[in-house]
């Protein structure tokens, strides 16, 4: 099993950013999808961005043009740079693995096998 472990959440003010980072563990693969997603209570866990083997990148329509998803296969690590933070940013995000993909990475948080406990991000006006 893989296990991944976020970290980089925090408060910030609107405008401001923020490095999310997520280390991986256990049996892992450089060659997996991995995704960031985020949740707020009462809403469904919504995708963020992901990342395929060879770097082709998807990002959700809200944070186009704002947020950045990198990887370092050497560390382990998956990365999400967020600029421009406005308050409806404001949510719990998680990194998750697809170990069935290497490529064409599913969007929807379903299809992800492991995921991290999440680091909390709050950003205020």
């Amino acid at each position: 099993a893989v296990q991944l472990v976020e970290s980089g959440g925090g408060s910030v003010q609107a405008d401001g950013s923020l490095r999310l980072s997520c280390v991986a563990s256990g049996v892992t693969h450089s060659r997996w999808c991995m995704g960031w997603f985020r949740q707020t209570p009462g809403k469904e866990r919504e995708p963020v961005a992901n990342i395929d083997d060879i770097g082709y990148t998807y990002y959700g329509e809200s944070v186009k043009g704002r947020f950045n998803i990198s990887k370092d296969d050497s560390k382990n690590t998956l990365y999400l740079t967020m600029n421009s933070l406005k308050p409806d940013d404001t949510a719990m995000y998680y990194c998750a693995a697809d170990r069935s993909r290497f490529h064409s990475c599913e969007r929807a948080p379903g299809h992800y096998n492991d995921w991290g406990h999440g680091t909390q991000v709050t950003v205020s006006l």
